[in-house]
């Protein structure tokens, strides 16, 4: 795996900004239509229901089976980047795209502290990659001659 160039803090950003502007445009509106502005009002964490299957159930598939497939989220496949085992570079399982998934919980908790760590570990991974033992990587461009 070191021969790979591994994605920086920036890119992953970038990636992850496309991504909640992609998945925003399928759940706020489905949202909106089902809990009209009292989705904007209430202090509930989960509104009800629907809410749950649009907002938490919805994006927790949906990413798992782009890991999955195409071992990246639409954000990283648009800045060409992708997801991969740190320790072979093979596509991730269903148990690391499932760990990484929840590792997120950790690396937010405290300042976001777990996320900033990409930009500064030597293979810019941060606290759910490590744990779930993955790396982002750039993809390699292929030359037609």
């Amino acid at each position: 795996m070191d021969e790979e160039q591994y994605a920086g803090f920036w890119i992953r950003v970038w990636a992850t900004l496309i991504d909640i502007l992609l998945l925003s445009m399928i759940t706020l509106p489905l949202t909106m239509l089902i809990y009209g502005n009292s989705m904007w009002e209430s202090q509930r964490i989960i509104l009800g229901p629907a809410d749950f299957l649009i907002n938490y159930t919805f994006p927790f598939i949906a990413v798992i089976l782009f890991w999955i497939y195409k071992s990246a989220t639409p954000g990283k496949m648009a800045l060409n980047i992708k997801i991969v085992n740190a320790d072979d570079g093979r596509k991730i399982s269903v148990g690391q795209s499932i760990g990484r998934y929840f590792a997120y919980f950790p690396a937010i908790l405290v300042f976001f502290i777990g996320i900033f760590w990409v930009a500064f570990d030597k293979r810019k991974q941060g606290w759910h990659d490590k744990l779930a033992g993955t790396v982002v990587i750039k993809k390699k461009k292929v030359v037609i001659k």
